[in-house]
């Protein structure tokens, strides 16, 4: 594609219009005006690019819209499947907000007014800074994205509700709520036999008064058996709600009635995650089966990671190599570097893609107790320095597993085994 015979189209987005400026590569300026973000102001966009293609004979369009949620999904799907523009070779990109800031912080002396923000964006179409954005790609691969975002909406609300309520546990049963897994006598605090002990006693004041012998067949109960040694899990229970602070009695019915209300809400969530999960590997197969087993044969990444991943990376060709994947992800780290001197402490840049970082990071994290090889990759590491040892570890893992899906999605190869290579 010439960049002398492209045409730039920065659009700026809102909920109810859209601000339109149009430059080639010289910047000289087209035509700037604006129309309403539905049906009839998108066709009118088309009408007024269209005649300036013709009239100047550009070969190429490129639309270059910042991503704004919602509101930039219908305006990026009809220019990227309209009939009339595809003849031009059009290509509509979707630029990360932050990226577009940075560029417009050097226009020094600019106005931030829309005109502004959309010849801004046609002109970071024309210097090339949309090499590390990936372009639109239609409403079907769209679909499996909200799906996969939405996942990570659901799993984001469990961790909030769960957080929340550790301080209603704090108060009614202090030590539930602040001993370790290794101290206290059950290991999963939202398990069913914790939720047990929360909602079925009113107080700690009722496991201390309770008999052993009955507390230890409550615990095998709502343990459904699976306690080695219901009696000692009891003895540390009631040892436990003995060192627990103590409420007033009035005080006691609101905690309980928010405790359940808020486990009421993870049991929802942890439901629906279930549901969605499942919508997302019934809707995969039908998109892209092929890199999704080559995901798949990587142990450690199951349907809903492979699917995350395939969602925002769309068609690995769009990257020439696996650095520009991991820019796109925002697993890269920044040099700061003057004259002899270099610092060790760099930080991630985190500007790509944070729904494709969240995935890889959490499939990196599964690949680590599924396979050796980044296991040892992973504690290596670990071990290199004593702080944000886990957080640097698991990075720099991700890193790495970066490098492999790249490899096996361009070569097309399921994974081996290094004993099988």
């Amino acid at each position: 594609m010439s960049v002398l015979n492209t045409l730039y189209v920065g659009i700026d987005v809102s909920k109810r219009s859209n601000v339109i400026c149009a430059i080639d590569f010289e910047q000289k300026v087209y035509c700037a005006f604006t129309a309403l973000n539905n049906e009839v102001g998108a066709t009118a966009i088309k009408d007024r690019i269209t005649p300036i293609l013709v009239k100047h004979k550009f070969e190429n369009v490129q639309f270059i819209i910042e991503s704004t949620g919602v509101y930039s999904y219908h305006i990026a799907t009809f220019l990227s499947s309209n009939d009339e523009l595809l003849k031009y070779s059009s290509i509509v990109y979707c630029v990360n907000p932050k990226a577009a800031k940075n560029y417009k912080s050097s226009y020094v002396d600019s106005d931030k007014t829309d005109p502004a923000d959309a010849l801004m964006l046609a002109d970071f179409g024309r210097v090339g800074r949309t090499k590390n954005s990936t372009p639109w790609r239609g409403p079907q691969l769209l679909a499996l994205q909200r799906l996969t975002r939405y996942r990570i909406h659901l799993t984001e609300q469990i961790t909030r509700e769960k957080n929340y309520v550790l301080n209603n546990i704090f108060l009614k049963f202090s030590e539930m709520s602040v001993l370790e897994n290794k101290d206290f006598p059950i290991s999963n605090k939202f398990g069913a036999t914790s939720k047990a002990i929360l909602t079925d006693f009113i107080s700690s004041e009722e496991i201390i008064d309770m008999s052993l012998e009955d507390l230890t067949t409550f615990i095998s109960t709502k343990g459904k058996g699976r306690f080695a040694n219901p009696k000692e899990v009891a003895t540390l229970l009631q040892k436990a709600a003995n060192a627990s602070y103590r409420l007033d009695k009035a005080a006691y019915d609101p905690i309980n009635i928010a405790i359940a209300s808020s486990l009421n809400c993870i049991k929802t969530f942890e439901g629906e995650i279930k549901l969605v999960s499942s919508a997302i590997e019934s809707n995969i197969k039908g998109i892209n089966p092929q890199g999704y087993q080559i995901l798949k044969s990587i142990p450690g990444i199951g349907p809903v990671f492979a699917s995350g991943i395939l969602s925002e990376i769309g068609s690995i060709e769009q990257f020439e190599d696996e650095e520009g994947l991991a820019k796109y992800a925002g697993i890269t780290w920044r040099k700061k570097q003057s004259g002899k001197f270099e610092a060790e402490d760099t930080y991630m840049t985190k500007t790509g893609n944070a729904y494709l970082r969240y995935y890889i990071c959490e499939a990196t994290a599964s690949v680590v107790r599924n396979l050796l090889e980044y296991n040892e990759y992973f504690m290596k590491k670990y071990n290199e320095v004593t702080t944000h040892q886990y957080k640097r570890a698991l990075a720099l893992t991700s890193r790495k597993l970066i490098r492999l899906i790249f490899g096996l999605l361009r070569k097309n190869q399921l994974y081996k085994s290094p004993t099988n290579r």
